[in-house]
């Protein structure tokens, strides 16, 4: 079996093994990244932009290296480079906790347990609670699923399917890294600018093809279509905003609006203003939406991943084929004896 092949099915079980596992409680891979890039901020931080550059370069460059000498070593080796393939998958991969999460704080707003809708919340998103009611949870549950379908799923499949286990890990690193210290803060606007930037342009291939993907297995693809071009980009998110638009076209919804971060208030552009308000039926349908972008985002990953391997492997022929001297060619024909003269 090659390497791109051994990739392509390791990483279908790795999405396989996320679908059915989901992430692990403890010794998540990305929370042992979180920790050392914290770590790393507590030596580094200053209130400017350069500290910041320097922290998001040697986060992100120490694991992306790791990545790439792992992947090599790998290669001549098919079974360790699917099972490399299959793990880095099931870590990035964020979709089925994404589900469940929010399957839960639906269930307390069905319950009519807004306390514990409220408790549950900050798994999801970085939203202040306390003064949401169940519809304005909803909003907010409905929104994080559509952004996190983007980043947790979409985003990494596109990188892996573009570079293999170090785009995938990579990318992770860059959106841990953002969800870390990429806000804007008065302690990190300017040290977490890098960051925030970085994942700006990471994100945009994903947040794209999770546009094309969620008007493809929505089931008004037309208005999710209209609603993200018309909405999406008067959203402060270059990439969130179009897929939160995306979804509010596909599932007929209206999302956006005020919302607020820890005491900071931010009044965000209405997306679908003439679509109904949200309720706690839409989270259901989010999640199933969201399951269903992710499966075709897979088989455009590891379709594309194929294709990028076939791609460079021609190129490669092709400029050994320029690079090799010509040799002249020997004719293989015996000179002619002449007769002797009689």
């Amino acid at each position: 079996m090659r390497a791109e092949h051994a990739w392509v099915v390791g990483a279908a079980a790795g999405y396989l093994g996320d679908r059915l596992l989901g992430d692990p409680r403890r010794g998540h891979p990305v929370a042992a990244f979180g920790r050392a890039a914290a770590a790393l901020e507590r030596r580094l931080w200053r209130d400017a932009r350069l500290p910041g550059v320097l922290h998001t370069g040697l986060s992100v460059g120490a694991v992306t290296a790791a990545a790439a000498l792992t992947d090599r070593l790998t290669r001549r080796h098919p079974a360790a480079h699917a099972a490399l393939a299959a793990t880095a998958v099931a870590s990035v991969l964020g979709g089925t906790t994404l589900g469940r999460e929010a399957r839960a704080i639906a269930a307390h707003l069905d319950a009519g347990d807004l306390d514990a809708a409220r408790a549950r919340l900050p798994h999801l998103c970085g939203r202040d609670p306390q003064a949401l009611q169940a519809p304005d949870i909803a909003r907010a549950v409905v929104e994080s699923v559509a952004e996190n379908t983007s980043d947790a799923v979409v985003g990494a499949l596109v990188w892996g399917g573009l570079a293999g286990t170090p785009g995938l890990l990579a990318f992770r690193a860059v959106n841990t890294l953002d969800a870390m210290v990429g806000h804007r803060s008065p302690r990190y606007r300017s040290f977490g600018w890098a960051a925030a930037r970085l994942d700006d342009a990471a994100g945009l291939p994903g947040s794209r093809l999770t546009v094309a993907l969620t008007a493809l297995a929505g089931p008004h693809p037309a208005r999710a279509l209209r609603t993200a071009r018309r909405d999406g980009r008067r959203h402060p998110s270059p990439n969130a905003g179009p897929v939160e638009a995306a979804f509010a076209g596909a599932l007929g919804v209206r999302l956006g609006g005020t919302l607020s971060y820890g005491g900071r208030v931010e009044h965000r552009p209405v997306l679908g203003a003439e679509l109904r308000p949200v309720d706690t039926a839409d989270i259901e349908r989010a999640v199933r939406l969201s399951g269903r972008v992710g499966l075709l985002a897979l088989a455009a990953g590891l379709t594309g991943r194929l294709a990028a391997t076939a791609l460079s492997a021609r190129l490669r022929g092709a400029a050994g084929a320029v690079a090799a001297p010509r040799l002249p060619v020997r004719s293989r024909r015996r000179p002619r004896r002449r007769r002797p003269q009689q």
